[in-house]
């Protein structure tokens, strides 16, 4: 007990004397934690504010009916279904225990801003349905204005009336997607809230949602029912059943909540915050990088300390006890620091949201036993694993080492850590090279990667030596003396090296990655443009997600009616079970698809298709076991069933989808019809600026849509690219921003190492300058041995995930590098590692020489 308590005691006095040598450590666990926490803290906040808006919203309503299949397809979890006939409300509302039913009927509806833009579509859902009277059924409450009484009066809820500067009394477009004039007579919240996110609502009448968002009259997309006095959900749902025709299916107003819920909470929610984490995790992958690095200096600074403590004693797991106890003080301060830095994080993340376009619900912050439990564990455990192996060569000190005046670090010419390393890499390139191209798979590409990093991570200090003397070759020509001393100061400690340019590789490798992804992307667009859009314009509407109400299917018939085009053919949308799978479909003219886009090879023939016929790409075909003459079943969201015959298969899917039907055969089964968009060839002979300017004309007449070039359209298309990469870049300078303090501190550390050799090379000649000059430019050295890593290892990781993501679907990925963008990556990084030793080169400048000569 007396030996613990004086480790104990000696690593608190440890701690005392040399608190500077422990700031980076500390930084480095704080800004990990606090992201951490901030992620946690914003995920409880919003789930827990959407949960209660949702809530509230849907306290009303006890039962909703609705159709009971649904055909799902990858990417819509909800799936579309059957309407509802709006007769069975009468029959409803006979039953005892109902105490009120009013049809829901909702589809795409995007409104047009005051500037004549569409408002919302991003993205988030653009909705339009009928106003509900019976205000407990009804989520929306009437905050300004009144309800819609008249055909062409709407009410829209006030956050998007506020996105589209759009008042009482205004005029204004509604795409549903035919473009409809509306005047808005009245605003709305949801859940008391201005909206649900950036969801947009208009509210209808309800003979003019029947018109413009169902199929025919008398429809709906469910139907809402509430309870009487005395009667619970569960018994509303079981009395509604008998009455119910087959095919409709009744549940309880709690389930369909849920189901809401989980929607944004499960999707979207869950998507964000794993985001987030997956950047937190490389930050606090950085920060350990970082953490062991300092442990590391400081250990083999009290070499002499260390050695003295096992002459006079104590035993090997005294010492080690000792270095662990300085670890886990500095670990729970600074976690302890980093949960409350969290949840400033996520206070401010809260309120930049609404600033950048993002109106979360607002609420109070939620704070949850786990949100703060993990992230303290999860800070400890990052800051102990980081040094127990500093704490390990601390206890096995050996006394005699208190005889010498420095160790001689040569771990950077380890014979069996570059064999290790070299077996790793070599494990590494054969498992990524199968599952990239013997046989494609995520994982084995996956596992691959990770031993690519760990192949990097091994043999850092190995490649220290030659790569810092490549990179510092042109000092010793451009620095003089200065950048001679530089190199040489790098290159004493090939490990120190390393694992100080690791953490800032990491970040830069990751950068890099979704550098090169976001490229391929981009060229992967450009390629499916130049090689599958055939016309000479494109009329779409700006949305990626799933916004938007799309253009109006009688857009293309009308361009297609004008002097200056050649052709004009529209794509829809549609869905169906194929064979029992729930599948998208294309809706077109076949005849005229060929002609504004090229499908490649074709089989067959795109005339006759009649309702019967449908057209396969070639990689299902191929799944499917289908040729022309064949056939195949679809089942559509009314329940019905038809045979298909293969008319044709064609090669080329990116844009023209797996499956093409005619309008005649999905018009029995169609839901809210639109075209997702339209392809333009001008007539021959007519010049383009003449058939442009016709095109926009009428084009204005159907709400205003984008009219762009084959490359416009793709530079738009990326556009979304450019949003997430503008994030994650934004994510990722917190991980830069933690390499840059473990480059700093190292710097740091070494200045206080060399003391004595600095207030020498002051004694001889040197200037404060030329002082500051080698160590600014010793830490560009270690930044550029990091950068250029990085860029490698991102580079690869690029390719990985590129032709990973090839072989895992039918997509025909192009692999792009982008040496501009990576070129401003590494200047990025060259001038961030002179600003991280700007500090450490002031520090070791201000030292007196005198003193600093008299130092042992």
């Amino acid at each position: 007990m007396s030996g613990t308590r004086a480790c104990v005691r000696i690593s608190v006095s440890a701690l005392r004397a040399n608190k500077r040598r422990f700031a980076g450590t500390f930084t480095a666990v704080l800004l990990g934690v606090s992201f951490l926490t901030g992620t946690l803290v914003m995920g409880d906040t919003l789930r827990g504010s959407f949960d209660t808006m949702f809530g509230d919203a849907a306290g009303g309503t006890d039962a909703v009916v609705r159709g009971a299949d649904a055909v799902t397809v990858p990417g819509d979890a909800l799936g579309t279904r059957e309407p509802v006939d709006t007769a069975l409300i009468e029959k409803i509302e006979r039953i005892p225990g109902v105490a009120a039913a009013a049809p829901r009927i909702e589809g795409a509806g995007q409104l047009i801003g005051s500037d004549g833009k569409p408002v919302g579509g991003q993205g988030p859902p653009t909705v339009a349905g009928n106003w509900i009277d019976d205000a407990q059924l009804n989520p929306y409450r009437l905050a300004d204005g009144r309800l819609p009484e008249r055909s062409g009066e709407v009410v829209l809820n006030r956050g998007a009336a506020k996105a589209g500067k759009l008042e009482i009394g205004d005029t204004t477009v509604l795409r549903t997607p035919d473009p409809v004039r509306v005047t808005v007579v009245g605003l709305a919240t949801f859940g008391g809230e201005d909206g649900m996110a950036q969801v947009t609502y208009t509210g209808m009448t309800r003979a003019d949602a029947e018109k413009y968002l169902m199929p025919k009259p008398g429809e709906a997309a469910s139907i809402q029912v509430r309870a009487g006095p005395g009667t619970g959900q569960r018994e509303l749902v079981d009395s509604l059943g008998p009455v119910l025709p087959s095919g409709v299916e009744a549940i309880t107003g709690q389930r369909s909540a849920d189901e809401n819920q989980e929607m944004i909470s499960g999707q979207f929610l869950g998507l964000f915050t794993t985001l987030l984490l997956v950047f937190s995790g490389i930050v606090l992958l950085v920060a350990t990088f970082s953490i062991h690095n300092t442990f590391a200096i400081v250990v083999a600074q009290r070499t002499r300390e260390n050695a003295l403590l096992r002459a006079i004693g104590a035993s090997r797991r005294q010492v080690l006890g000792a270095t662990l106890t300085e670890a886990t003080a500095v670990a729970l301060v600074a976690s302890a620091a980093g949960l409350l830095g969290g949840i400033g994080v996520a206070a401010g993340l809260g309120a930049l949201f609404p600033v950048v376009g993002f109106p979360f619900p607002e609420g109070p912050l939620v704070i949850s036993a786990l949100s703060m439990v993990l992230p303290l564990a999860v800070g400890v455990i990052v800051c102990l694993g980081s040094a127990l192996l500093p704490a390990v060569r601390a206890g096995r000190t050996a006394p005699l080492a208190a005889l010498r005046e420095t160790a001689v670090d040569d771990s950077g010419a380890s014979r069996k850590r570059a064999v290790v390393g070299t077996a790793v890499a070599l494990s590494g390139i054969g498992t990524i090279l199968l599952g990239v191209l013997a046989a494609p798979s995520l994982v084995l590409a996956g596992t691959g990667a990770v031993l690519a990093l760990a192949a990097f991570v091994v043999l850092g200090p190995v490649a220290a030596t030659r790569a810092v003397r490549l990179l510092g070759g042109p000092l010793d020509r451009l620095r003089g003396v200065s950048g001679a001393l530089a190199k040489r100061n790098a290159l004493r400690s090939p490990t120190r090296t390393a694992a100080t340019a690791t953490a800032l590789m990491i970040g830069v490798a990751v950068v890099s990655l979704f550098t090169v992804f976001g490229a391929s992307l981009k060229a992967t667009m450009d390629r499916t443009m130049s090689r599958s859009f055939a016309g000479d314009l494109a009329v779409s509407v700006p949305a990626f997600g799933g916004g938007g109400s799309g253009l109006s299917p009688g857009l293309a018939p009308a361009l297609a009616e004008l002097p200056e085009v050649g052709s004009a053919v529209g794509l829809g949308r549609g869905v169906a079970k194929v064979d029992g799978d729930g599948r998208q479909l294309t809706v077109t003219d076949p005849a005229a698809l060929a002609k504004g886009f090229d499908l490649g090879s074709v089989d067959g023939s795109f005339d006759g298709f009649g309702s019967k016929g449908i057209a396969v790409s070639r990689s299902q075909a191929e799944d499917r076991n289908l040729r022309t003459g064949g056939t195949t079943r679809l089942t559509f969201t009314d329940g019905g069933a038809e045979t298909f015959t293969v008319r044709a298969v064609y090669e080329r899917s990116e844009l023209a989808g797996d499956y093409v039907i005619t309008r005649a055969a999905w018009a029995p089964h169609r839901t809210q019809d639109a075209d997702t968009l339209v392809s333009v060839t001008f007539k021959d002979g007519v010049p383009a600026a003449d058939a442009t300017a016709a095109v926009e004309r009428t084009a204005a007449e159907f709400g205003n849509p984008d009219v762009q070039t084959r490359d416009e359209y793709a530079r738009t298309s990326a556009g979304a690219i450019d949003m997430m990469l503008t994030l994650i870049y934004a994510l990722l300078a917190l991980a830069v921003v933690v390499a840059l303090l473990g480059i700093a501190n190292t710097l740091t550390l070494a200045v206080h190492e060399r003391t004595r050799e600095l207030g020498l090379l002051r004694a001889v000649g040197q200037t404060r300058a030329q002082l500051r000059a080698m160590v600014r430019w010793e830490s560009v050295l270690v930044a550029a041995f990091g950068t250029a890593g990085g860029l490698a290892l991102g580079g690869l990781l690029g390719w990985v995930v590129v032709k990973a993501s090839e072989g895992a679907g039918d997509t025909a990925f192009a692999f792009a590098v982008p040496p501009a963008q990576l070129a401003i990556v590494g200047v990025v990084g060259l001038t961030a590692g002179a600003i991280a030793g700007w500090r450490p080169a002031r520090r070791a400048a201000r030292l007196d020489v005198l003193r600093a000569v008299a130092t042992e």
